[in-house]
Formats: C-alpha cells, sequence, structure tokens
C-alpha cells in the first residue's frame, strides 16, 4: 500500500492547498484544483492508497469552512472508493 502524508501546516490558503494536493498526490495537470476535480480523482485512483494527514487542526485554523469541505471531500472518495485510506493524524 502506498502512504501519502500531508502536512496541513503547508496548506494556508486554498492555492496552497491544492498545490500540496497536487505535488504531493501527484495529480495531473488538468486537475481543476476545486473540491469537484479532488473527489473524482481520489474516487478514480487505482491501487491501495493511505492518504494520512498530519495536523488536521491546522487545516481547520488556516482554512475554516473550506477546511470543513475539504475534509468532508477526502472522507467521502474515501468511503466511494475501496482501495483508499484517508486518516487524520493530529498528534504530529
Amino acid at each position: 500500500m502506498e502512504t501519502i502524508f500531508l502536512d496541513a501546516a503547508a496548506m494556508t490558503d486554498r492555492a496552497a492547498a491544492h498545490a500540496c494536493l497536487a505535488g504531493r498526490l501527484g495529480l495531473p495537470a488538468y486537475y481543476g484544483r476545486n473540491l469537484d476535480g479532488l473527489y473524482d480523482l481520489l474516487t478514480e485512483r487505482q491501487g491501495p492508497t493511505r492518504i494520512v494527514i498530519r495536523q488536521g487542526d491546522t487545516l481547520l485554523s488556516w482554512l475554516g469552512d473550506y477546511g470543513k469541505s475539504l475534509i468532508q471531500t477526502m472522507l467521502d472518495a474515501d468511503r466511494a472508493n475501496p482501495g483508499l485510506e484517508v486518516l487524520f493524524d493530529k498528534d504530529e
């Protein structure tokens, strides 16, 4: 299983969050850097993948309601794709 760590402290605004996601997850150039596009790409992802988001509380601090929506999008993709697991590590 591939494990990808995301540092939420680097996601200081929407643009930074999507840049981090695109880079760490290896998302294609056509990724629209929005939540719908993120959901589509995560649900289509092949192979077992675990995404661990470090400092999830920081994500909420930086992004507020958008951070909540981002987290929900990732959890929805987790439920839709049996090969995807999204975890939040708040202790890092």
